[in-house]
């Protein structure tokens, strides 16, 4: 148990790795090395803006180099820190290695608020801070690949990119830079949705399991469980709009920075995504009760609770009150070692951040290896399987002497487009990656699905560095 009354974000990850560790029986010398941040960049950007010369400070943390690029995000926010960024760029090292994606792990922050600048301004600050980190060995597509985050998204990659780019004119691999972009600037189409489809596959997966949904008492069909998402933006909407679509979930409330909604019956999503893109508040919507309460939602009765906002949500003030039988941490460390520990003990499972949310990160590596083959995924094969479908069904149709209706034959006949690659491989992903974790769940036994999912990675960190000769651990 952490003794300081409020943890810091990055104090919850080392004290998480620390438990699974242990159960490992891993020696301190190894966990030290391997928890440790490789390197961190601070820089200062200074702008004039309105005849004013503004400063701004950023920070980009690579926690692993173990495989590259390391990866990680890009978060604009004015409430980001050095220790906050070196513990998203270590959690991006587990996650990468319990996903099987071969990135180290980074992070970067520049401590701004987004709302109140205007494109340009945003644009030129983005530009000067992305030189910083490119100068110094800090971002390229061969040792350091941002994404988008919290208060970035792809106009912010484009402008990297550019970046990059203006600076490094012969390098024919520079889309592949940044991922998270747009697809006429290289990327990839399912990028903008892969975090959220990433969680609702989590769910999904989870749900195949008997013994695991018998143990929460919840039922095995999504729709037939009641959920709230804490979190509208780009991972928490996403999410709505793929469960109520997919799987005609029953999200009773959502909730933001000002609110949330909330009706038993369940939310119409689509209506919220409209009335929110067009107000950017939940507030005069006719489909749900609103309540500026936002800390509430999580307290709330419901059976499936998913945080899909900041860290440190659920925390020692308030894990007496939830209400729920299943978290899933759609943001990165909402729930707080101590209060894991207590929910834990109160038998409530928690699928763990490192694995729920790893969806943006796996697309990104395809999105990645898109850039650096400089091929589209299905391009090569969709034509010819279409072809070959085509010949199957008059094949079928000659040899019954039957026609089959058109509406079946244009889906059968459909060759794979990158949109069904990009989502099939992550549907792959979460599915292998929820096996391997309850393969170790058995092995260590008496563990949590949070210290399991740790100790795959843990177990192949320690495997890369003993084969490279780092340490001679056994």
């Amino acid at each position: 148990m952490i003794k300081s009354k409020i943890p810091t974000f990055k104090e919850n990850v080392n004290a998480f790795v620390l438990k699974a560790a242990k159960t490992l029986k891993l020696k301190d010398d190894l966990i030290n090395h391997i928890r440790s941040t490789h390197s961190v960049i601070q820089v200062n950007v200074g702008i004039k803006i309105k005849n004013k010369i503004e400063n701004f400070t950023g920070w980009r943390a690579v926690h692993s180099e173990h495989r590259l690029p390391s990866k990680g995000g890009i978060r604009y926010s004015p409430h980001v820190n050095q220790d906050e960024t070196e513990a998203l760029a270590a959690l991006m090292t587990y996650k990468c290695a319990v996903a099987d994606i071969p990135f180290g792990g980074s992070k970067g922050s520049l401590k701004i608020d987004p709302n109140k600048y205007t494109e340009q301004e945003l644009k030129s600050i983005t530009h000067l801070y992305a030189e910083r980190l490119i100068k110094k060995g800090f971002l390229s597509p061969a040792t350091n690949v941002p994404a988008p985050d919290v208060g970035t998204g792809e106009r912010e990659m484009v402008w990297i990119m550019d970046t990059y780019k203006n600076l490094f004119p012969n390098d024919i691999n520079y889309l592949a830079c940044v991922t998270g972009k747009p697809i006429a600037y290289g990327g990839i189409r399912g990028r903008a949705a892969s975090t959220g489809r990433g969680v609702e596959e989590s769910i999904r997966e989870y749900l195949r399991h008997e013994k695991l949904y018998k143990r929460a008492k919840l039922k095995p069909i999504i729709s037939e469980n009641k959920i709230i998402i804490q979190g509208f933006g780009k991972v928490g909407k996403s999410l709505a709009i793929e469960l109520f679509t997919r799987d005609q979930a029953k999200i009773i409330a959502i909730g933001e920075y000002d609110g949330y909604l909330h009706n038993e019956q369940g939310i119409d999503i689509p209506s919220v995504v409209r009335h929110f893109d067009k107000t950017r508040s939940f507030k005069n919507f006719k489909g749900a009760k609103f309540i500026d309460k936002p800390d509430e939602i999580l307290t709330l009765q419901c059976d499936i609770l998913i945080p899909a906002a900041l860290e440190s949500v659920i925390n020692m003030r308030n894990v007496e009150k939830i209400k729920t039988k299943l978290i899933v941490e759609a943001a990165n460390g909402p729930v707080t070692y101590n209060a894991d520990e207590f929910l834990n003990k109160k038998g409530i499972d928690i699928l763990p951040d490192i694995y729920v949310n790893s969806g943006g990160v796996v697309v990104s590596y395809f999105e990645w290896v898109k850039n650096i083959t400089h091929v589209r995924f299905g391009r090569l094969q969709r034509r010819y399987e279409e072809n070959k479908m085509n010949e199957l069904i008059h094949v079928v149709e000659d040899a019954t002497g039957r026609t089959i209706p058109e509406k079946y034959k244009q889906n059968i006949i459909q060759g794979v487009q990158e949109v069904d690659l990009v989502n099939s491989g992550l549907e792959d992903v979460m599915r292998e990656t929820f096996k391997e974790i309850l393969k170790n769940l058995k092995i260590l036994k008496k563990s949590s699905l949070r210290t399991a999912a740790y100790a795959i990675a843990l177990n192949k960190l320690k495997q890369f560095h003993q084969d490279m000769g780092v340490s001679n651990y056994h």
